[in-house]
């Protein structure tokens, strides 16, 4: 699952910079962005919650 989750973040995080790049679709970066922080988000929670079991 750890696995899955840094795939995840990894390709947001290309989303984000490909559209600051790429003049005309800052809504990818954005997107990028948003993304990244709510699989961050996922990722924390998920691992707090097998670290108390």
């Amino acid at each position: 699952m750890l696995a899955l989750i840094l795939i995840l973040l990894v390709i947001w995080a290309v989303l984000a910079v490909l559209g600051f790049v790429i003049k005309g679709i800052i809504w990818l970066a954005i997107l990028g962005i948003v993304l990244f922080v709510i699989t961050g988000i996922i990722g924390l929670i998920r691992r707090g919650g097998r670290s108390k079991a």
